[in-house]
Parts: C-alpha cells; sequence; structure tokens
C-alpha cells in the first residue's frame, strides 16, 4: 500500500526536526533521556497526515515539516502522562518512560515535552495560528483523559474529586465525547495543522478537520477492539489492559454489558470493580464479552466514521494525496497495532 511507505517515509522526515526541537536548550546529558519516548517506535501517523493535509492543498513539505513534528511531539507528551496515570510498563513494546526512569524523571520530562510543542508551533508560517491549535488540543485531550479517568469502574479511592465525581453509568454519548476529545482532537489537528500550513481555504481546511476528527474516532474504537482481541506481540502492549485498568471507556466493555443478561452483566461488573484482577478474571470478562454481538457493532461503528471520514475527502480537490488519505482511512480499520 502506497499510504504505508509514505508514512514510513515521512517518519524518517520529522526525526530530525523533533530531535532538534526537544535537544535545544538541553544539556547532553539530559539529550539521551528526552529522545527516549520517541526512539521506542510509533507510526507517526499524526505528523504523516500533516504533511499529507498540506500536501493536497498543494502546500510543500517544507513548509509543515515542523507543525508535523510539533504534532507528533504533543502526542507523545500525552502518552508519557497516561502511562504514568495508568501505569503501563509497556508501549510499543519497550518499557514505558516512567518505568524505565521512574516517575519523577517521567514528569520531568513530560514538562521538556510541553515546552517543545510551541518550539515546533514558532518554527512554522504561520506560528501564532499553529499554537493556538496547539494549545486547543492539548486542552481538549486534557479533558478527555478526566473523562476516562472518572468512567473507570473502581480504583483512585485515595483521590477524592475521582471517588465523587465517577460516573457510574456510562452512555454511548459519554463514550463519543470522550474519544472525541481524547482521541480525535489530535488527529483533528494534524490535518488542520496541514492546511493551515498550506494557506488553506476555511471551507478546505474544515473539510480537512471534519476527515481528521471522524478518522480519530475509527482510530479508537479499532484500538479498543485490539485492547481486547489483538495480538500482543503485534499491539505493542499488554492485551486486557482495558479490563485491568477497569475501564468503561472501552466501547466493546460498553456494549457488552448493555447486551449481556443481568446476572452475567453483574459478573462482567464486578471484575471491572475488583481491587486485583487476575489472569483467569481476565479470561472471564473476554469471555463475557465474546458472547455478546460487542464486537460486530464495533466494527459497523468504525465503518461509519470512516465512511464519513471520506466523504469530507469528497470536498476536497481530488489528486493523488486524497487517494493516500482514503488509504490511510482503509488501513485504520485493518490495523493489527
Amino acid at each position: 500500500m502506497e499510504a504505508l511507505d509514505l508514512i514510513k517515509r515521512y517518519s524518517k522526515m520529522v526525526e530530525k526536526p523533533m530531535k532538534e526541537i526537544l535537544g535545544s536548550f538541553l544539556e547532553r546529558k539530559f539529550q539521551k533521556l528526552a529522545f527516549y519516548q520517541i526512539s521506542t517506535g510509533g507510526k507517526r501517523l499524526r505528523p504523516a497526515l500533516s504533511i499529507l493535509s498540506c500536501q493536497l492543498l498543494g502546500g510543500k513539505i517544507k513548509d509543515v515539516l515542523y507543525p508535523a513534528a510539533g504534532i507528533e511531539i504533543l502526542h507523545n507528551y500525552t502518552l508519557i502522562v497516561d502511562d504514568i496515570i495508568d501505569h503501563s510498563f509497556l508501549r510499543r513494546n519497550q518499557p514505558t518512560l516512567w518505568f524505565k526512569f521512574g516517575t519523577s524523571m517521567a514528569e520531568c520530562l513530560g514538562m521538556i515535552y510541553a515546552a517543545s510543542i510551541f518550539q515546533a508551533a514558532q518554527r512554522s508560517k504561520f506560528p501564532s495560528k499553529i499554537n493556538e491549535i496547539f494549545a486547543l488540543t492539548l486542552k481538549k485531550i486534557t479533558q478527555g483523559e478526566i473523562l476516562d479517568i472518572l468512567f473507570e469502574r473502581a480504583g483512585r479511592e485515595n483521590e477524592p474529586y475521582i471517588f465523587e465525581n465517577r460516573y457510574f453509568e456510562i452512555s454511548e454519548k459519554d463514550y463519543l465525547k470522550m474519544v472525541s476529545q481524547k482521541t480525535a482532537a489530535l488527529f483533528e489537528a494534524a490535518c488542520q495543522v496541514g492546511g493551515v500550513s498550506a494557506n488553506g481555504k476555511k471551507k478546505e481546511i474544515q473539510a480537512l478537520r471534519n476527515y481528521g476528527f471522524n478518522l480519530g474516532i475509527a482510530f479508537q474504537i479499532r484500538d479498543d477492539f485490539l485492547d481486547i482481541f489483538g495480538e500482543e506481540k503485534k499491539f505493542g502492549k499488554k492485551i486486557g489492559k482495558d479490563i485491568e485498568e477497569r475501564k468503561g471507556g472501552n466501547l466493546l466493555i460498553l456494549l457488552a454489558l448493555k447486551e449481556l443478561s443481568f446476572s452475567k452483566r453483574k459478573k462482567l461488573e464486578a471484575i471491572l470493580k475488583k481491587k486485583k484482577i487476575k489472569n483467569e478474571d481476565l479470561k472471564k470478562a473476554i469471555q463475557l464479552i465474546e458472547e455478546t454481538s460487542a464486537l460486530k457493532k464495533a466494527t459497523l461503528w468504525s465503518k461509519k466514521f470512516i465512511k464519513k471520514a471520506k466523504e469530507s475527502l469528497e470536498l476536497l480537490p481530488q489528486n493523488k494525496w486524497n487517494e493516500i488519505l482514503k488509504q490511510i482511512a482503509e488501513f485504520i480499520i485493518q490495523r493489527e497495532k
């Protein structure tokens, strides 16, 4: 697939500006620490979307390279924070930053990533606009992260706000709000940054935003599926981690809870509320989810959002880059990691 080859090529292109920005104003002995998070791999899908969106509107790669690097730094900053919050040991088949260097170092390095996001914006043709996009996106993602935590079925009893404001009932509307902020906002921003860097028209940039937004929701639904039914080596994260973390914000768990009989729903809820979820609990929870049509329904959901994403592309120039963005949409719902 041509799209995957381009993603790999653009991934290499953003490495240099990412390291340049992250390493600036840092003592050499701390640069290795700062580079660890971005050295563990990743698809670099979001900066690729920025570059492709810019090219689609006739822009040049040089005009979008630093904003694209900023998007990926922003993404990795949120992963650093997310891994600390979720106590995740593994990401991309590598130790997470906090697990490798300690929580204190991860929090300090997170601040370096936060500062670097806006350095990247300053190296763009439209620094004020790009800065505003980055700031808004970071605030959206943070609100989505808060909702994700509040959707957890149990845990964090020593944190009063969470204990007092936890969601005991989560609707599909609640789920969509959370993923719109936590995941889709960054995909939307990636495409918007590309359009702005190409000095696109307002309608064109809005169409790109809509494409990215719907793509992002489909991406998260696929992530929800892979967390429960994926292959650990391919996925790069432990399978069933959302169950271990008692997540109510996984679409498959949400749909299964709505469909299960009263007694089976109580069994799944009991597992999700356990203080310590063992391997046998994990297997039982997955078995209960498999008994429902949650997988089929989630697949239909993701296809619906991919359809919307492709419809947005119909409003944009019909060129090579448009076709590649369509290919990426197909890749999103078929990926294994």
